[in-house]
């Protein structure tokens, strides 16, 4: 009887051990994708903010701010367009943008994340008037070299 009682408790504890490996594995995931989901969304957050907030005192400044964050087709693009984006901004009013909600939408199997984004911009007139517009952006945020990057930014309605 006792060889029996011995191989059951053995079981048993196995059993337990087994278990309590697979929830602390299963925890550490959900750590580590919770992790990943507060970098990815606090640089989008801070993109965008960048994106929609325009100075044209800086415009320069602007323009090399958000290449820098770029990488992919979107710094190509962004690239292409520096010189034009650059006078647009500078014939600007000066504008606040702020993110209203981001979320990951899904994560790609290459480790990009595919990040919804709402924002408003309040743009104050010479007139004294301020016109706010929302918008929505689909960005693709991509990990290069340790560091988040935008590699595809659009509008989407």
């Amino acid at each position: 009887m006792l060889p029996l009682v011995a191989s059951l408790a053995a079981v048993a504890i196995i059993a337990a051990v087994t278990v309590s490996a697979l929830l602390l594995v299963k925890r550490e995931t959900q750590r580590e994708n919770a992790i990943r989901d507060v970098a990815v969304l606090s640089f989008v957050r801070g993109f965008v903010t960048q994106y929609a907030s325009l100075d044209p005192f800086h415009a320069n400044d602007y323009a090399d701010g958000i290449l820098a964050q770029g990488t992919g087709e979107f710094a190509q693009q962004f690239q292409a367009k520096k010189n034009e984006i650059v006078i647009q901004v500078a014939r600007a009013e000066p504008t606040t943008g702020t993110v209203q909600a981001v979320g990951v939408e899904r994560w790609n199997r290459d480790g990009s994340a595919d990040v919804l984004v709402a924002a408003t911009t309040k743009t104050r007139l010479p007139d004294g008037k301020t016109l706010e517009r929302a918008s929505r952006w689909l960005a693709i945020a991509t990990k290069e070299g340790g560091q988040w990057k935008i590699s595809s930014f659009r509008e989407v309605i």
